[in-house]
């Protein structure tokens, strides 16, 4: 009797290809003006940015004394919505 081996070597090569993703980060930045309260914008902060009352509170005092702030960091995308609500409530905001 003869004696069969049918063994297929099969080799499978993957390759996988990764492409490096640069997100640049962008800054949040509030600028300061003259008809919105410490108050008002500290709740803004909280309430939009996500800060805790500290950091919302010392984000304030900077915009008071230097004209401006960056007050979040992230991608456009993430950023934007945030620049929108903080407009909408009155708010001189800009992304760079």
């Amino acid at each position: 009797m003869k004696s069969f081996s049918n063994h297929a070597d099969v080799q499978t090569e993957e390759v996988i290809n990764l492409e490096e993703v640069t997100v640049r980060e962008r800054e949040l930045v509030l600028y300061n003006d003259d008809h919105n309260t410490f108050d008002f914008v500290i709740e803004c902060l909280i309430n939009i940015c996500k800060h805790d009352p500290l950091q919302a509170e010392q984000c304030t005092y900077i915009v008071h004394y230097n004209g401006k702030c960056s007050v979040k960091c992230g991608s456009y995308a993430d950023l934007n919505p945030m620049r929108v609500a903080l407009a909408d409530k009155g708010l001189s905001v800009v992304i760079s």
